[in-house]
């Protein structure tokens, strides 16, 4: 049966206030996706923050102003976290699931990062930031580096001088 004009508008306002808390969207597109492939990468997603639901474009395009035309069929994947959404499906089109991979099945479209729309290319740029703890792991490696140095060269010099 399909949908009354007030459900497509309730449909968009809910798509509104969904991206609008977001810290970030992704529009993947899908293709032969099979149901037992989409149940483990929304646990997957689940598991770490990230909502995932399929939509029809002509209700996204709606609900996103400046949103070009979107090939084949489109799901979204936001979460509050502004890098795990992308970080997530980028890493679940890469993995192999019964032998197959979701290269050909999935692709990120583009998204929304930030408040701003943003292309293909850069959202896939975001999915190769490393995660907060790996970032922090960094800076503090980054930090004790020079400490470090120091330390084992007065170690040095007393060793020298007994």
């Amino acid at each position: 049966m399909p949908k009354t004009r007030k459900q497509k508008e309730e449909n968009v306002s809910t798509l509104k206030a969904v991206l609008k808390a977001a810290g970030s969207t992704v529009f993947v597109g899908f293709n032969r996706f099979k149901v037992t492939d989409e149940r483990v990468l929304r646990k997957q997603l689940r598991e770490s923050g990230v909502s995932y639901t399929v939509t029809k474009k002509s209700l996204l395009a709606r609900a996103v102003e400046g949103l070009s035309e979107l090939p084949g069929q489109v799901a979204i994947a936001f979460g509050p976290d502004s890098i795990l959404p992308a970080k997530g499906i980028a890493q679940f089109i890469k993995t192999r699931l019964r032998g197959q991979e979701h290269e050909g099945v999935m692709s990120i479209l583009g998204g929304i990062f930030e408040g701003k729309l943003v292309d293909a290319r850069k959202m896939q740029e975001i999915a190769l930031i490393p995660d907060r703890q790996t970032l922090l792991s960094m800076l503090a490696n980054v930090l004790n580096a020079p400490i470090q140095g120091l330390a084992i060269a007065l170690d040095a010099v007393a060793k020298s001088k007994k």
